[in-house]
């Protein structure tokens, strides 16, 4: 895949850029440093936790989305721990995508990552007073880096202590970055004042938040600023309404480029929920600033923590105004941004290049919401791939869909050679090497139980793409028969013809139904005891029209081969099945309680 030289040209522009500002401005340098610091050590905090958590996470919050205020209560905590509400929202988007929450339960999570949000600012304002963290960080960097030196969780608490100590060294140099910068960037002196000034630095918040991607990164460097008089307060309190759109904006980017329709409605719901909270404070900014002011000096707070808290209040006034909400939220959005590609095993879109429905970056972000993609996309694999096969038997495709026995299964009218493995290059073979492709993305430890049942999972997709590619070998002598009625084994291949159909129905009616119903497991043993009339019917009856002489050695060959393929096929469904109803037995392809 060829790389966007656009892009390249970008970053090597802005590269340059910069280079060029660090040898004209080493105050700049030092700021940028810090800010590098504090990004790669909150990236190591989040990596660290997602590895020292093994599936702890994606199992909490399956199982912590029963009821909206749960739900908002694991956004919260979830958020407070990882100190990111872009990757707990991207997450959440992630596991609504793969079914594992419902979108009410999922617009709970968010609000819940807003309030929790509020926790950094709270300690990053504790830190980014006159204390230095320098001390406490060194010594945490060393431990960390020989924590990283062990395998499994010890390893991931390590990357944790490496992310904290990065942090507290980039607070420390961000501070003595702004400090050295002060007489250039001075905006407390800004002329501008009133509403004017206030649309200023939202924007400014809105900007930086987007290029930085990280809220925490933003009021960081506000904070820096405010502590060394760069800006005035009311311009930070701007700045953090401004940050608050910012992470939504740039979560519904990766949500709307990222995800299906469900991650697609969360994405908008976020953004609407920050769009809402910071025009409603820009509405009431008067009250509100005054208000904080006022209760910041009787409680003798600094600036800092004026700002942590204005930050609190107005996220606190945004999920009261929504909290009563969020049914006809969701409703409204499944109105707005109907599904747009049809799920489960129902018939898909009539083009001649498939594609995965339900694969994309945002489901990598978890162990089981990417093992819950790929159960679902190889349910979307096996609906094109029975497709191809009735093709190659000269059965329409819908007849697989309704409900047609082969008792009423019609002859065909028109025997026209059907080109199997053209119909396999463009329906089943790109879509196989995306399900590939994704599984080898997925970052499951080999020792984790989910690790076999993605390798099963693989499995079961390798095996459907043979039966389509055995299913070429019954077309060719299927055409040649069925285009002659005066044939002697006409009618056997009719036979042949009704007996896979019932197969494929089978496999259909079964894989539609849950994986510990009597339904499933009685529709397998019939399935079992249809494949073996394979030997018991059609080979007695084959041969015992070759020794009446009724079919010669040419054909009862052909037919003989054609019976072995029709039994692989109904074999190869038959251990499908029971593959699925493992997989469809662990708990990360559990279907969502209503929140």
């Amino acid at each position: 895949m060829g790389k966007n030289p656009l892009k390249i040209i970008s970053i090597i522009a802005v590269a340059i850029v910069l280079a060029i500002s660090f040898w004209y401005s080493p105050a700049w340098l030092k700021l940028c440093y810090g800010l590098a610091l504090f990004l790669f050590g909150m990236q190591s905090i989040e990596e660290g936790l997602h590895n020292a958590a093994g599936g702890m996470l994606e199992r909490l919050m399956a199982k912590s989305t029963a009821t909206p205020l749960r739900s908002m209560l694991f956004g919260m905590g979830a958020t407070f721990v990882l100190q990111s509400s872009t990757l707990v929202s991207l997450l959440t988007m992630a596991f609504l995508s793969a079914g594992l929450i419902t979108l009410a339960g999922g617009i709970a999570v968010i609000l819940g990552t807003n309030l929790g949000a509020t926790s950094g600012i709270w300690l990053l304002a504790l830190a980014g007073q006159s204390i230095s963290l320098s001390p406490a960080a060194v010594p945490m960097l060393v431990f960390g880096i020989l924590a990283g030196f062990f395998k499994g969780k010890m390893k991931g608490f390590g990357r944790v202590l490496v992310g904290i100590s990065l942090i507290f060294l980039g607070i420390d140099a961000i501070k003595d970055g702004f400090q050295s910068v002060g007489s250039t960037f001075d905006f407390a002196s800004v002329q501008v004042q009133g509403a004017a000034e206030v649309a200023i630095f939202s924007f400014i918040g809105l900007l930086l938040t987007i290029v930085l991607q990280s809220t925490h990164a933003t009021l960081i460097l506000t904070l820096a600023a405010l502590a060394g008089g760069q800006i005035s307060l009311a311009q930070a309190f701007a700045i953090a309404i401004g940050s608050n759109v910012g992470t939504s904006v740039s979560t519904a980017f990766v949500g709307m480029l990222g995800s299906d329709r469900g991650g697609q409605r969360l994405a908008m719901a976020h953004l609407l929920f920050n769009v809402v909270t910071a025009f409603l404070s820009l509405l009431l900014w008067i009250p509100i600033t005054s208000a904080v002011q006022a209760a910041g000096n009787w409680l003798g707070m600094s600036n800092l923590l004026q700002l942590a808290f204005f930050h609190t209040i107005f996220n606190v006034l945004g999920l009261i105004v929504f909290w009563k909400f969020q049914n006809q939220l969701a409703d409204e959005l499944l109105r707005r941004l109907p599904d747009s590609a049809q799920a489960g095993l129902q018939e898909p879109k009539r083009e001649n290049k498939r594609h995965a429905l339900y694969l994309n970056e945002n489901m990598l972000r978890s162990g089981d919401t990417a093992l819950r993609a790929v159960c679902k996309e190889i349910e979307h694999l096996n609906t094109l791939s029975l497709e191809v096969i009735c093709q190659a038997l000269f059965i329409s495709e819908q007849e697989l869909y309704e409900n047609v026995s082969s008792n009423e299964l019609g002859l065909p009218e028109k025997v026209q050679k059907v080109d199997v493995q053209t119909l396999y290059q463009d329906r089943i073979k790109p879509l196989y090497g995306e399900l590939v492709e994704f599984t080898s993305k997925t970052d499951i430890d080999e020792r984790d139980d989910r690790q076999i049942l993605l390798m099963n999972a693989h499995m079961v997709a390798m095996q459907m793409v043979e039966i389509v590619k055995g299913s070429k070998h019954i077309q060719k002598n299927m055409q040649h028969y069925l285009q002659q009625p005066q044939s002697p084994v006409y009618q056997e291949y009719l036979d042949l013809r009704a007996h896979l159909f019932d197969t494929l129905k089978y496999f259909y009616q079964t894989s539609l139904l849950e994986a510990n119903s009597p339904e499933r497991t009685d529709n397998i043993a019939l399935l079992a005891q249809h494949v073996e009339m394979l030997d018991t019917a059609f080979r007695t009856s084959v041969l015992e029209k070759l020794r009446a002489g009724e079919i010669d050695s040419w054909q009862t060959t052909s037919l003989m081969n054609d019976i072995n393929y029709a039994k692989r096929i109904g074999l190869g469904l038959l251990d499908i099945l029971r593959e699925e109803t493992d997989l469809m037995n662990h708990p990360a392809d559990k279907e969502p309680k209503a929140a």
